[in-house]
């Protein structure tokens, strides 16, 4: 009976290194898969057009405020 746990025991062990050898190499063909890929670059791009815009549209509102601005003390004086 002892040397049937020893061989399940061995089994089991067996069987859970080829599981984490198998997930281990997954992970890694994963990774490499994701490095490969251009999805990272693209979203660099579309966030610096992002902020690009943003700026551009921060700086069109901040110059219609101070011409309105001007507009209304022109128009008191």
């Amino acid at each position: 009976m002892n040397a049937a746990l020893i061989h399940d025991r061995l089994h089991i062990k067996s069987f859970w290194e080829k599981r984490i050898s198998n997930h281990s190499q997954h992970d890694d063909t994963e990774e490499q898969r994701m490095g490969k890929s251009a999805l990272q670059k693209l979203r660099g791009e579309w966030l610096v057009r992002l902020e690009e815009r943003n700026k551009h549209l921060k700086n069109l509102n901040d110059s219609f405020v101070k011409k309105s601005k001007t507009d209304e003390s022109a128009d008191q004086q």
